[in-house]
């Protein structure tokens, strides 16, 4: 990207921003809980306008969002119990296709769709041609978890994991990761490396970190892997399974298993500190925060105006800054050939990305709450939506 081009996501959320105006299925009952009175979003006001929606809105898509889609879900029909909202968590690949469709009305996606796609225009819930919004709604790390017996955390750069994860290093006791862990008991024991056997944005977010941070080891047929979204298994091996849940169900009823997953989900797991400049840090919704703030746009000048896709900065030095990240997306229409699910959208994404919201998220599933220019730059989009 060149320097003329060079947007950074602080400069592109300030201009959205002033244009603002001020199964699996995850559905959640309503309870008989009043909201407070000075509570002014969207999806928490007693007002006639929050009170007067109803109907169904369907979305599927990622199933990192899977916690924080429960926390929203659960937060938005209580204040809203004429409206029901449904998420199937059926992967990041299956809620594109879905949203593509026309058979829901919202994606969750942990990649954006790429400039080839959208120009393609193939949404089946969209008036022809109206294009699309990307709104980036939920931050996470993505853990490397482990489990080995009596070892709660290891420090490992990216090119040790990048050995791991390709089958070059195959036991615990390899000098590469001894020598990262002075004084750990590191067994004689072979590394089972699990990935996901699904297409999956986690996969692509943890293969471009991999490939960016550790071009030297991260290699497929002799060049640079890249991202992908499916894992090339016939080169790198290794024992997959499917979704967020069945990589860590893999990881805790192994032995000497190592993999990655939405940090949400690390649970007892053991888990990995990753070298970035001089120091190794853990993960944390902090450090997770911290590298998107700093991130440039994706495509500056190929997407549409209502498209907030960053690019993520994967190589960073920057103290306390965690690389390992996913910047899942809620996508949807920019004009809905469905009338009845426009108000249900706009209130439903509205209450996802405010502070309320993202705070309810962040106290199930962990993650990074957006900031207040993210926020603003939402309301800005869905105020446009038709």
């Amino acid at each position: 990207m060149g320097k003329t081009t060079m947007i950074t996501r602080s400069q592109r959320l300030a201009g959205v921003a002033l244009f603002a105006s001020a199964a699996f299925v995850l559905s959640a009952c309503a309870t008989d809980a009043e909201p407070a009175a000075d509570e002014t979003t969207a999806a928490t006001t007693t007002t006639e306008e929050a009170s007067s929606l109803s109907g169904t809105l369907i979305g599927a898509g990622a199933s990192s969002q899977g916690a924080a889609q429960e926390a929203w879900v659960a937060g938005f029909q209580t204040a809203n119990p004429d409206v029901t909202v449904t998420y199937d968590p059926i992967g990041s690949g299956g809620g594109r296709e879905t949203f593509q469709s026309g058979a829901s009305s919202f994606a969750g996606s942990d990649r954006a769709f790429k400039v080839d796609e959208i120009a393609e225009g193939n949404f089946g819930s969209c008036v022809a041609d109206a294009g699309i919004w990307e709104i980036p709604a939920y931050i996470s790390p993505i853990a490397v978890i482990f489990n080995l017996e009596g070892i709660p955390t290891l420090n490992l750069d990216a090119d040790t994991l990048a050995q791991i994860f390709t089958g070059e290093i195959t036991n615990w006791s390899d000098a590469a990761i001894a020598d990262q862990n002075a004084g750990v008991e590191l067994p004689d024991l072979a590394i089972t490396a699990v990935h996901r056997s699904d297409e999956s944005g986690t996969t692509a977010n943890f293969t471009d970190y991999m490939s960016k941070a550790s071009p030297d080891y991260w290699l497929v047929g002799g060049e640079n892997a890249g991202s992908f979204e499916a894992w090339p298994a016939e080169e790198w091996g290794g024992e997959g399974a499917p979704q967020t849940s069945g990589v860590v169900d893999a990881v805790t009823n192994g032995t000497g298993t190592i993999g990655y997953a939405d940090a949400s989900r690390a649970g007892s797991l053991g888990v990995v500190s990753v070298k970035v400049g001089a120091e190794y840090v853990p993960y944390s919704a902090e450090a997770a925060a911290k590298i998107v703030d700093a991130s440039p746009a994706a495509n500056p000048g190929e997407r549409g105006e209502n498209d907030l896709a960053i690019e993520l900065d994967r190589a960073t030095e920057a103290s306390g800054t965690y690389p390992i990240v996913l910047v899942s997306y809620l996508i949807g229409c920019n004009d809905y050939q469905d009338d009845s699910v426009v108000e249900l959208v706009k209130g439903y994404v509205s209450y996802v990305m405010s502070e309320e919201g993202q705070l309810a998220a962040q106290a199930n599933a962990g993650n990074a709450p957006v900031s207040a220019a993210t926020r603003a730059a939402a309301e800005a989009i869905l105020a446009t939506i038709k």
